[in-house]
This record gives C-alpha cells, sequence and structure tokens, in this order.
C-alpha cells in the first residue's frame, strides 16, 4: 500500500467505567497520558497518513489543544452516545478509501499489525485482528458453571479494524449508527449486514486497558519495548539585576527583580535545558546557545528549552520525568506560583503535570541564593526512547 494511504480513527469517547473513578484515556503510563502512546502507535505506521480521534463533546476543546495531538496534525471531533455513533462521526471526518478504526485504550499495537489489517482490508474489504482463546471458557449463571464452551474456532477481537469506506457505509445505510440496534465492534455491523471479514493473526501484547490493573500491564510492556531511562541532572543561577520581572519556571513574577543573563536568566528552566540534554548526551545549553550570541540575547528560555525539547525528540528521546528545585530568599514561592511553574515547565515539555514536580527551598542563608542576591536551581530529568 501507497505509504499514507489510509485514515485511522482513535474512538476515545468511553467514560471508563470499569476504571473505579479513573479517565483511562489522560491516564500516565510512563509520564505520557494513554491517548498520547495510542496516537503514536497508528503514526508510527507508514500507511497511516491522517488521524481523527473521536471524544466526549464536553472534551473536544480540552483534548484538541494537547500538544501530542498537534505533533501528529491529528482533527478532534465529538462522538457520540454509543460506540457505532462516534466511529460513524470519526469515519465522516475522513476521506480515504480504506478507513481504521483503533480503540483509543490500545497504547500497544505494533506499525506491523497496523499495515496487516490495512492491507487485508484493502484487498479483501474488511480485516479485523484476532488472537486465539486460550483459556478454558465456562458458562456461568447464578454464580455457579453450567457448561464448558468448546473454544474451538473461537477467538478473541482485537482493533485496527479496516474496511472499504463503501462497505461501512453500505452497512449504515441497512442498520444506521443512531438506529436500535447496537454493535460491539465494525466486524459486527458488517457481518449483520453480510459482508464478509477477513481475519488477520493479532498480538497478545495489543492489550485494551479496561481495569485499572490494566495500566500496570500496559506500562511494562511498553518500558521493555522501549528500553531503559537515562537520566540527567542540571544546575544554574544567575544573580539579581535592577529591573523587574522576574522569569522563573516559565512564569513571570511582577515587582520581582529579574535575574540578570544573556536570555531572560530563568535559572528553572535553564537547569531543565541541561538535565534533559544531559540525559541524552546532547551536551549542555551553553553550548547549543553560547552566550556571546546577539541573537539570543534577552530571548525567553522557553523558546531555549522548545528547541531542546526538538533535539531531543529529533534524537528519538522523549521525558518521562522532571524534578525540580529552586533555591531563593526573596521573592516567597508559594503553592500557588509552584504550581503554575509546574504546569508551565509541563506544558513546554509535553507532559502531564503528574509528571512534573517543582518545589522551593528559602537557602536557609546558605550561600548568594539564601542571602538573597540572586536565585539558583536544580533539576532531574528522566527520559526514554520513544
Amino acid at each position: 500500500m501507497d505509504a499514507g494511504s489510509v485514515d485511522a480513527v482513535v474512538v476515545a469517547a468511553g467514560a471508563s467505567t470499569r476504571m473505579t473513578g479513573r479517565d483511562k484515556i489522560t491516564a500516565s503510563l510512563l509520564g505520557r497520558p494513554l491517548l498520547a502512546w495510542t496516537l503514536d502507535a497508528l503514526a508510527a505506521s507508514s500507511v497511516v497518513g491522517r488521524l481523527v480521534v473521536v471524544t466526549a463533546p464536553a472534551r473536544v476543546s480540552e483534548v484538541a489543544v494537547q500538544p501530542w495531538v498537534h505533533a501528529h496534525g491529528a482533527r478532534v471531533v465529538p462522538g457520540g452516545a454509543r460506540r457505532q455513533e462516534s466511529v460513524a462521526a470519526g469515519v465522516a471526518a475522513t476521506t480515504s478509501p480504506v478507513v481504521l478504526v483503533h480503540d483509543g485504550a490500545r497504547p500497544l499495537a505494533s506499525p506491523a499489525l497496523v499495515d496487516a489489517v490495512a492491507a487485508a482490508a484493502s484487498s479483501d474489504g474488511a480485516a479485523i485482528p484476532v488472537v486465539a482463546v486460550a483459556e478454558t471458557l465456562k458458562r456461568v449463571a447464578g454464580g455457579r458453571v453450567g457448561e464448558t464452551v468448546d473454544r474451538a474456532g473461537l477467538a478473541a477481537a482485537q482493533t485496527p479494524q479496516g474496511a472499504r469506506r463503501e462497505l461501512l457505509e453500505r452497512a449504515w445505510a441497512r442498520f444506521p449508527p443512531d438506529g436500535p440496534r447496537e454493535f460491539t465492534d465494525e466486524a459486527a455491523l458488517l457481518e449483520a449486514a453480510g459482508i464478509p471479514v477477513t481475519a488477520v493473526p493479532g498480538e497478545a501484547t495489543n492489550l485494551k486497558v479496561t481495569l485499572p490493573e490494566d495500566l500496570a500491564r500496559a506500562e511494562a510492556l511498553l518500558a521493555a519495548r522501549l528500553g531503559p531511562v537515562r537520566v540527567g541532572h542540571g544546575a544554574d543561577e544567575h544573580p539579581f539585576g535592577p529591573e523587574t520581572g522576574l522569569a522563573l519556571g516559565g512564569i513571570v513574577i511582577e515587582g520581582a527583580p529579574r535575574l540578570r543573563g544573556h536570555s531572560d536568566g530563568d535559572a528553572a528552566l535553564h537547569a531543565v535545558a541541561d538535565a534533559l540534554l544531559g540525559a541524552a548526551g546532547m551536551g549542555d545549553l551553553g553550548r547549543l546557545f553560547p552566550a556571546g550570541d546577539p541573537a539570543t540575547r534577552g530571548i525567553a528560555s522557553g523558546e531555549l528549552l522548545r528547541v531542546v525539547v526538538g533535539r531531543l525528540s529529533d534524537g528519538g528521546w522523549r521525558a518521562q520525568s522532571l524534578d525540580v528545585t529552586i533555591r531563593a530568599a526573596r521573592p516567597r514561592l508559594g503553592a500557588v506560583r509552584l504550581s503554575a511553574m509546574r504546569d508551565a515547565i509541563a506544558a513546554m515539555v509535553g507532559l502531564p503535570p503528574g509528571s512534573v514536580e517543582v518545589k522551593a527551598s528559602s537557602g536557609n542563608l546558605i550561600g548568594f541564593e539564601g542571602a538573597g542576591r540572586g536565585i539558583a536551581a536544580t533539576a532531574v530529568a528522566m527520559i526514554r526512547r520513544g
């Protein structure tokens, strides 16, 4: 199949009813939301050109602004009350002759699996991945075993499921998405319409996160796939200058003295940048942006950090977590400011806020920062391939 010739719809409009109050789509896996990994998995296939994310109507604006959505140029559309209505809304936003539909809670599908389903759907009309049922099956009623079910010929269905657009439209003409009959997946719809569906070998690791314990399994599988964590340490310090408007941790504290430096002097962001570069073996901020370069005089440190994050991404690295400590006798950094810094840094690096920690110390009258003459910051970064 030609590169980019297939559109993929990611269905993420469910209510996570079996997750005991947790939203599985935004649940953290190795420092990133589960849905971000799902989009990465589909985008890794050479045949997938366009991604469409279907989410609950109330969450469209929230999901659409996420950096991991923008990274893949994904379109976000509102879904319906049932899966089949959400799928129809997603397919309506695609244009390719063959469309894949994938569960948002399946972050581990391999590019080979996506390619195989797309190829079979293109040649045969429709295809789904399946895995053999390994366990003995029992029919249970009222807490008692009624009978043993013969598992010969049985298989568990996975996603992505693929079909030619014309076949989906034919099936919906007979069974409208908002009609009374409900279908658990696209294969069930096509079967009801008399359209053959090809089975291709699925993957045991292509699990769907449904229960809380599934998150730990998915995280372990991802960690094994991506390899070991690398850790970097960064540190920076700047004295106060004569100007006001303190840039620190990605926010500006009006009225506080500004730090003196070639850029805006944000010691916390400089420490984060150095920690990331160190973890990736890419040198330090000073080598990347020499202090004498007039092009970066007075530049916002957030711009420098975005370049660093881009360098890591180009090298195949992604931040997993950050721990930042700021030492300053002044100004007072309370919970509100520290939380704002955490959120700002998380957005710049592409992490959920829960994977970033920003804390502060007064310096205990030790050193120039403890004496109130400047600010120092340290950061520890964990990164992984991915």
